[in-house]
């Protein structure tokens, strides 16, 4: 039997990704989280509710506190010593996902919490697999096709979340030939193509923030060109892709980028938006450049609810190759759906929802 290990728990894609795995894997014998103390109760509340749902016993879970941040990962060493010699599968989700957030946090979470999982799973003695949930976006501002077994290119990043996940991926890759791993590469990922349900109202969401605190203006521009591919993907298929992707030892030296096969370019999905939330075309064009100098204004941003950081992702046009990923998913049934099909239920979820102030980043 296995016993599973998450970080990151109780973030929206670990919690999906823990419900996909007990609907598939008769092997589950155990699911121990990593938790952050302050999160406990926060934790315990959604492993019920999983719990519920699934019709599993609560005895599944077991949640250790800790911190990624730390070494050992902060466990405690009589815990630690029986992790050891019992855990078979990690996955690390654990990060800072903020397109803003500054140097020093991205660099203590996603960079220095990262070589401290990986120093942790050289004393797993049973460990068959290491999943590494990375981003699609360590490419940075590289244009043009982007392969899956790409990294190190010289690349220049857009904010310290690219740069620090690329840093982290860099590390993981660099042990790959002694840790069985599969690293994950998501697109930006949204809600649930079915029920439109999200845990954060972040990327594509910002533009709908705008356009609901605007609503007394007759029309929304484009921003710029937008030829950049906007490469939006739903937390189903982010979880449905990944457990396949990561049955029975699949995948391991592997890297698949779990992004939209056939992606709208941004331009595209800003009119799907204005049209699904205020009935209407966007016209006329605002400079990238000059969007993001006013998103630099504090109360503008706070009013808006949106990142100025945002604003880069109209402009770098890198197209995210998925020839391994589509490859390793040809029989399995599992694919992206159309964004165009599910928006609707997207948009449908925020209307409810917008208020909910759980549901929106504490922009500074």
């Amino acid at each position: 039997m296995s016993h599973y290990f998450f970080t990151g728990f109780p973030g929206f894609i670990s919690s999906r990704l823990i419900r996909q795995l007990i609907r598939k894997r008769s092997d589950l014998s155990k699911i121990v989280l990593l938790v952050l103390p302050h999160m406990v109760s926060k934790a315990e509340a959604e492993l019920a509710h999983i719990a519920e749902r699934e019709q599993v016993p609560l005895h599944l879970f077991r949640v250790i506190t800790g911190d990624i941040t730390e070494k050992n990962l902060a466990i405690p060493a009589d815990i630690q010593s029986e992790l050891a010699g019992s855990i078979t599968h990690v996955f690390h989700l654990a990060a800072i996902y903020d397109l803003a957030v500054e140097q020093h946090e991205a660099e203590k979470i996603n960079v220095l919490g990262t070589e401290h999982v990986n120093q942790w799973l050289i004393t797993l003695t049973e460990l068959k697999h290491y999943i590494y949930f990375s981003t699609a976006y360590v490419s940075g501002k590289r244009e043009g096709r982007i392969l899956e077994n790409e990294l190190e290119a010289n690349q220049s990043f857009k904010n310290w979340y690219e740069q620090t996940k690329y840093v982290a991926e860099v590390k993981v890759k660099a042990q790959m030939d002694r840790i069985p791993t599969t690293i994950v590469r998501p697109g930006i990922v949204i809600g649930d193509s079915n029920t439109g349900e999200t845990s954060k109202f972040d990327g594509p969401y910002f533009f709908l923030n705008i356009m609901d605190r605007l609503e007394g203006m007759p029309i929304s521009p484009f921003i710029g060109k937008g030829k950049a591919e906007g490469n939006f993907v739903p937390i189903d298929y982010i979880t449905e892709a990944t457990e396949y992707l990561t049955r029975d030892q699949k995948g391991i030296g592997a890297t698949y980028h779990l992004t939209d096969p056939k992606p709208y370019q941004m331009n595209e999905v800003y009119q799907m938006l204005s049209q699904g939330y205020r009935k209407q075309d966007p016209a006329g064009v605002v400079s990238p450049t000059i969007l993001k100098g006013l998103f630099s204004i504090p109360l503008l941003r706070q009013k808006l609810q949106v990142e100025k950081e945002a604003i880069d992702y109209f402009i770098y046009e890198a197209v995210y190759d998925t020839t391994q990923t589509q490859l390793a998913l040809k029989d399995s049934g599992i694919s992206c759906p159309d964004l165009k099909e599910y928006l609707p239920r997207i948009i449908e979820y925020y209307q409810v929802h917008k208020n909910d102030a759980s549901k929106h980043l504490d922009i500074k």
